[in-house]
């Protein structure tokens, strides 16, 4: 049995689903609280500061998709796995594009759900112990382990986990141009086969946005037509 500290909010309308999803991971070592609809989820999720959240999608008042954008504007770092009984792919993407970590399917099992959970609790552990560098990138100066952003002027930005996830990847792969593909696979942890997507764009687009790098002239991320995106300025140490 797992010892983990961890600490999961369920938001889930459905208490025979809700009890079933908290009872599992509680049998495991996690710590758990709940929530039976979208605006109570998303002021627990604020107010509580859980190291993860299980989201359905069909909520009361507010659905999971609205609770999720909410989220993203209001605490970026935070992991989010969607609960969802819509099998379409238009609703998972949807949910990818709009920043879940992860979603499952319903009806799930119990170790389905624990194998996902885990999963993105490590991604996020990882990533805090191979981002904590401090790198200037065409001016811009990010600082992963605090997933900040100083920009030219002086002004600091807070990163979503997605957008400094992107940053970090092509950090690590300076020298090169890379593919859509590669990063579904690499950030989102997906399998891009037969996906048709444009979530990679919309989020280098946002990004390059926040970061005031639009235009011929970016300085951070630069696009190579027909092969992907890479780092249009060396990263050096700040």
């Amino acid at each position: 049995m797992s010892q983990s500290p961890h600490r999961i909010l369920v938001i889930e309308d459905d208490a025979a689903v809700r009890r079933g999803v908290v009872d599992a991971l509680g049998f495991h070592g996690y710590e758990t609280s709940e929530a039976v609809d979208g605006p109570s989820g998303l002021e627990k999720a604020l107010a509580a500061t859980p190291d993860l959240v299980l989201l359905d999608v069909m909520l009361p008042h507010m659905d999971g998709f609205c609770v999720l954008d909410n989220l993203r504007r209001k605490a970026p770092g935070l992991p989010v796995i969607l609960l969802t009984a819509r099998g379409a792919e238009v609703d998972r993407i949807r949910g990818l594009r709009a920043g879940a970590d992860d979603y499952v399917v319903k009806p799930f099992s119990p170790l389905e759900l624990l194998a996902r959970v885990e999963a993105v609790l490590r991604r996020s552990a990882e990533r805090t112990q191979v981002t904590s560098e401090v790198v200037d990138i065409g001016g811009r100066r990010i600082d992963f382990a605090r997933r900040l952003a100083r920009l030219q002027d002086g002004t600091e930005i807070e990163l979503t986990e997605r957008e400094s996830e992107l940053l970090a990847f092509l950090v690590a792969n300076p020298d090169r141009a890379i593919a859509r593909e590669e990063l579904l696979r690499y950030v989102w942890k997906i399998n891009p086969k037969g996906l048709e997507t444009r979530t990679v764009d919309m989020l280098v687009a946002r990004l390059r946005e926040r970061l005031g790098d639009k235009g011929v002239s970016a300085q951070v991320i630069a696009t190579v037509r027909g092969q992907g995106y890479r780092l249009a300025s060396t990263p050096e140490p700040a």
